[in-house]
């Protein structure tokens, strides 16, 4: 049975809790606050629009009216604060509970959209466009496709086709726009038509340290590394240093720290010849193993 099949055998005085397990909701909201670390607010704005939807459905089943909702959305935030894989959660939402008809998610960036020459930026978006019918498209650094500052740019021809296909298929596509929040705001001031289209804005906040921790601790035991004591506290503070430093990009900085300990744990064994490989040594991720980053000795040099 489909989802809306089970919410339309759904019968008073059924709670909208179990609504909610019947869809498969609830599993995808678990798994949702399993998967990320944090994110308290987004994941609340996520249940409340899950909430709605389905009260949406329950009240169409019952002969309430119902109209088709606006479900285009805005994503801000820094880079690797989950923005992708909430979308991704978000299309399978839809799915479930009938908004989309496929639930896949078509993720893009300005090159996928916008053509370099004249008559080229239309097939380009009408194509992606085309793939993303019956699901969710993502479109990474949005403001991007708007440059006034170069008059030969064809990024306005991409966001006029997009704003014709997301008011006439509302009830096929569903458009998310990602981006830095400062730089998206001024996209919405120079585009009111694209503003006006996007019913829910999700701020993405930044990770605290002990979040940080807490996503590496993920990241390790899904590669079957771990820390011991002393070396989650030597990341610990190189955390507390790298946040300060520029173009820190919080879940995707730390995987890309994770990356390099694990080049410098490989090395380490492989230079010491009275090193047991036993299981131990091949998934434990070292003090020496981090604290030959340039986050630390750069600091060593500066003192």
């Amino acid at each position: 049975m489909s989802a809306p099949e089970a919410i339309e055998k759904l019968q008073p005085p059924a709670t909208l809790s179990a609504s909610l397990a019947a869809s498969g909701i609830a599993e995808l909201l678990t798994g949702l606050d399993r998967e990320l670390i944090g994110l308290a607010p987004v994941k609340s704005r996520i249940r409340d629009i899950a909430a709605l939807l389905l009260v949406d459905k329950l009240r169409a089943a019952r002969g309430f009216s119902a109209g088709t909702p606006s479900l285009h959305m805005s994503f801000t935030g820094n880079p690797g604060t989950g923005k992708t894989t909430v979308a991704m959660r978000m299309a399978a939402i839809l799915h479930k509970l009938g908004y989309v008809r496929k639930g896949h998610l078509v993720a893009v960036t300005r090159d996928d959209l916008v053509g370099q020459y004249i008559g080229h930026t239309a097939p380009k978006t009408k194509e992606v466009l085309k793939k993303a019918m019956g699901g969710v498209l993502f479109i990474d650094e949005a403001y991007y496709l708007y440059r006034p500052e170069n008059e030969r740019d064809y990024g306005q021809e991409a966001i006029e086709i997009l704003l014709q296909v997301m008011e006439n298929n509302r009830e096929d596509l569903v458009v998310i726009l990602a981006g830095y929040k400062d730089r998206m705001d001024r996209f919405y001031e120079s585009n009111p038509g694209m503003s006006s289209r996007i019913a829910h804005h999700i701020d993405f906040p930044d990770y605290n340290v002990d979040e940080l921790l807490r996503i590496s601790d993920l990241m390790l035991e899904s590669m079957q590394y771990r820390f011991d004591e002393r070396s989650r506290m030597v990341f610990a503070d190189y955390l507390e240093r790298r946040m300060a430093q520029p173009h820190f990009a919080n879940a995707r900085s730390v995987r890309n720290a994770l990356d390099r300990a694990r080049l410098r744990h490989a090395s380490r064994l492989l230079r010491s010849s009275d090193v047991v490989t036993d299981d131990s040594a091949l998934t434990t991720i070292t003090p020496a193993d981090l604290l030959a980053s340039r986050v630390f000795t750069r600091a060593q040099r500066e003192e």
